[in-house]
């Protein structure tokens, strides 16, 4: 259909009237279906089930009397009534699904076999009962017509004959399979007896094998048709594998020798290919005087009259090269290098031909094949280092594993990427002769063949350097600017694609270049890079790969001009930036920083920062700041951070009784309550320098006391006499001072035991004096306006064990009540004392 104009554009010529018409017409086309897919009201009442039917009547109506789709709706729904009434599906059920399957459509068929072998694997009966129940019906519909449903109902089959026991397995299915293999069936009958064939050789003992297995097998393998004959040949591994190496010596290689001659290219195929996978079972004879013959006459053949075997050939290739390494004679060993060189570089060649269609057919097709021949070249590339040693690589292998790399086709140096880290690993020392290799594959046009490439990039760099240590660092030295200038092109060309992920991928593992590059070299060409990336990507996974390995760059670069400079431009453009967005990734960037930098780091430069995020006008960045507050509160130290605590919980408590949005103060909540339940670690150096102040002042302070007290000794001896002469009253006076000073003593006692031992069982009764603490004291002050001292339990010293650590926690407010409280008993203690002594000075003078 033709785009319609504009209404400005449209003409109304009879022409473009009829145009118009015939586009009408198409879409009353499109449309016929849809309405002929309405259901008419007869056919609704045909669909229409009772309700009150249960599940198993239920679908014994809709097998009787439904339609196709709900008939095969109830096969599909077998598994789940096996599992809710077993006895009546099978007693009532699976007998009518099995009449039906007669009848049945290719899709009931082909559901019915997906859903015999849910039951199997979901063991609602024992095997008992299913081999009893399904085994029959599996085995009827074995040779249907359709060749889809065949093969259906075989992988059901050969999925069944792994539970079932081996007299269940000889009298149903082995007993039957010896006529079903007979040249008299049919073609699909002998096909699925071949794939039997191959199943049960593995579930009996070699003998019973030899004895009823193998006539079979050989009958079969000489079967009248290809197709029975290649499917036989494929199955000739796993009965090998049952049969054990020295009947495979006597009879497979035999059949194999015989297969590979065969008339049909497919047969030939299959040979050889089996002929590979079992290249272990056979001993350095066989591979000498049997298998080896075998391999050279299908090499000689490929390029002639049996194409057909080319790409399987340069699939196995390696794998043959290493098998029969042992019996190579020198010439052989280079002939088949030679000829791996020769398919490393097949189909490169221009050659002369004719423009005529058919032949530019043909030479498309077997350009494709070419192609594939390559691809797999590269696949097996470490399989011939190790078959031509590691040394010779540059000598044998440098100029096809150059070609490869540089090969016109993506496929083939995408399969080279992915091994590039398995030949480095191989060539060891050596692997500074790819590094060429390595610049160009990262500077490929193809995303694909970088993507592959940078699964292993660490890795492979890391072998470039410490593997070029060995050989002088001249080379080494040579190859970083072309390399720094690589990656940097590889990372331009994926974060201008839309394969975010691949660019994703490749800033991760960027974070590796510390160990590769120096300092400068990252600052001026990555580290920058990074965080333009952070702040103007649009996509999260990238901004968040780009701001951790912007962490790691500035955790390995040691110039502090250059860290305060990349500091200050977190601060300033993330966390001080206009967009809420990189605020977000500021808070993303500090917990990275929190990972992998220490925690006095990060209280120095970021901690204030986070902190005046509390007062962001975006409700989403308040919320992702109290995700990270009990990560920011496990970064302080006590008593070092003391000020930044106090930070902390003037920030929170701002949040608690300022904050509007509904779902941020719920967030708040739940973190306070978070917060609380956290334990700050203590500075143990910090602690034993204040502990040794602290020792000092008693030091002075008893020494003070201990003075005072020599001092009213001596006092106290000449005031004896005048002491005597006092009157009563006076006496009744100071023992009423004395009971004064002993209560006042005991309430202190009492208030520094509340000060040393905070209690936060009763939350109501903390957060109703002024005194409250912790965390959810200020919680429950929220009804009152917030009008409560805020305090965390970084102050209560609490012994954690052997490792040292204590945790702090106290109220500042109880201290300062303590202090106020002992503070007025002084105050009061003195104007007592000099009323006593006023007293006593006048009763003196009245006695004289």
């Amino acid at each position: 259909m033709r785009p319609v104009p504009c209404s400005s554009d449209m003409d109304f010529g009879q022409s473009n009237l009829f145009g118009y018409i015939e586009d009408l017409q198409e879409l009353t086309i499109i449309e016929r279906p849809v309405r002929r897919s309405l259901k008419t009201p007869e056919e609704i009442e045909r669909l229409t089930v009772d309700e009150e039917l249960n599940d198993i009547e239920r679908a014994l109506y809709l097998l009787s009397s439904g339609q196709d789709v709900q008939g095969t709706s109830v096969v599909a729904n077998l598994p789940v009534l096996m599992r809710q009434n077993p006895a009546e599906t099978l007693r009532r059920v699976l007998p009518k699904i099995r009449e039906v399957l007669h009848v049945a459509g290719v899709e009931m068929q082909l559901t019915a076999a997906v859903s015999f072998l849910t039951v199997l694997q979901d063991e609602s009966v024992s095997i008992h009962t299913y081999s009893h129940s399904f085994l029959h019906i599996i085995l009827q519909n074995l040779e249907h017509r359709d060749a889809g449903v065949s093969n259906a109902w075989l992988e059901t089959l050969l999925a069944v004959i792994e539970a079932l026991p081996k007299e269940t397995i000889r009298h149903e299915i082995l007993n039957p399979l010896v006529s079903k293999a007979q040249i008299s069936q049919t073609l699909q009958s002998r096909l699925v007896s071949c794939k039997i064939m191959g199943k049960l050789a593995n579930k009996f003992e070699a003998h019973i094998v030899k004895r009823e297995i193998l006539p079979l097998v050989k009958s079969l393998c000489q079967d009248v048709e290809y197709e029975v004959r290649t499917c036989m040949c494929r199955q000739l591994e796993h009965v090998a594998q049952g049969i054990g190496t020295e009947l495979t010596k006597t009879v497979v290689l035999p059949e194999l020798v015989e297969l590979a001659r065969d008339e049909g290219s497919s047969v030939r195929l299959a040979a050889f290919e089996t002929l590979v996978n079992l290249l272990d079972m056979f001993d350095s004879d066989d591979r000498r005087q049997t298998v080896l013959p075998l391999v050279k006459s299908f090499c000689e053949k490929s390029f002639k009259a049996d194409e057909s075997i080319l790409v399987s050939l340069s699939f196995h290739l390696g794998k043959l090269c290493n098998g029969l390494y042992g019996i190579f004679t020198p010439e052989q060993h280079l002939r088949f290098l030679e000829f791996y060189k020769k398919l490393c570089t097949l189909g490169l060649q221009q050659e002369n031909g004719h423009n005529d269609n058919q032949l530019q057919l043909q030479t498309l097709e077997q350009e494709k094949k070419y192609i594939s021949v390559r691809k797999n070249c590269a696949y097996n590339f470490p399989a011939m280092i190790v078959f031509v040693d590691p040394k010779n690589f540059h000598l044998e292998l440098y100029s096809i594993f150059f070609c490869l790399c540089h090969d016109p086709e993506v496929p083939v140096r995408y399969t080279m990427a992915i091994s590039f880290y398995e030949v480095a690993k191989l060539l060891n020392s050596g692997v500074y002769t790819i590094q060429k290799e390595l610049v160009t594959l990262l500077q490929d046009e193809s995303l694909e063949v970088l993507d592959a490439l940078v699964g292993h990039l660490p890795e492979i760099l890391e072998l470039m350097i410490n593997g070029g240590e060995n050989n002088g660092s001249e080379s080494k030295l040579l190859s970083i600017p072309d390399l720094i200038s690589a990656l940097t092109t590889a990372e331009q060309r994926a974060a201008t694609s839309l394969k975010w992920r691949t660019h994703e991928k490749l800033l991760q593992k960027y974070a590796c270049l510390p160990q590769i590059l120096s300092s400068d070299q990252i600052y001026y060409r990555f580290l920058h890079r990074m965080l333009t990336i952070i702040l103007t990507n649009n996509v999260l996974p990238v901004q968040k790969a780009a701001a951790r390995t912007l962490c790691v760059y500035l955790r390995y670069n040691r110039k502090q001009e250059q860290r305060h400079e990349v500091i200050q431009k977190l601060i300033e453009q993330l966390g001080q930036g206009k967009s809420y967005w990189n605020r977000l990734r500021f808070l993303d960037t500090c917990e990275f920083i929190m990972e992998l930098f220490s925690k006095s780091f990060f209280c120095k430069y970021f901690f204030l920062p986070v902190l005046e995020l509390t007062h962001d006008p975006v409700a989403n960045v308040r919320i992702k700041l109290c995700y990270l507050l009990p990560k920011v509160k496990s970064t302080l130290k006590i008593p070092t951070d003391k000020h930044l605590l106090q930070q902390l919980e003037l920030c929170i408590r701002k949040l608690l009784c300022q904050e509007k949005d509904k779902d941020v103060l719920t967030i708040v909540k739940r973190t306070v309550l978070e917060l609380d339940r956290m334990d700050i670690s203590l500075d143990a150096e910090q602690l034993e320098k204040e502990k040794q102040q602290n020792e000092g002042r008693s030091a002075n302070v008893n020494d003070k006391i201990f003075e005072k007290k020599r001092r009213d000794n001596k006092t106290s001896s000449v005031l004896a006499k005048s002491m005597t002469l006092t009157s009563s009253g006076s006496s009744s006076c100071t023992s009423t001072g004395k009971e004064d000073k002993k209560s006042k003593l005991v309430r202190s006692q009492s208030f520094s035991t509340q000060a040393l031992h905070p209690k936060y069982s009763n939350i109501d009764k903390c957060s109703n004096k002024s005194s409250a603490t912790g965390y959810t004291s200020s919680l429950s002050g929220m009804g009152k306006g917030c009008m409560l001292s805020f305090s965390d339990d970084s102050f209560r010293t609490r012994s954690t064990g052997n490792s040292g650590n204590a945790t702090f926690s106290s109220s500042s407010s109880l201290i300062a009540s303590r202090n106020s409280f002992n503070s007025a008993d002084q105050k009061n203690n003195g104007n007592k004392e000099s009323q006593s002594r006023k007293m006593s000075i006048k009763n003196r003078k009245s006695n004289s």
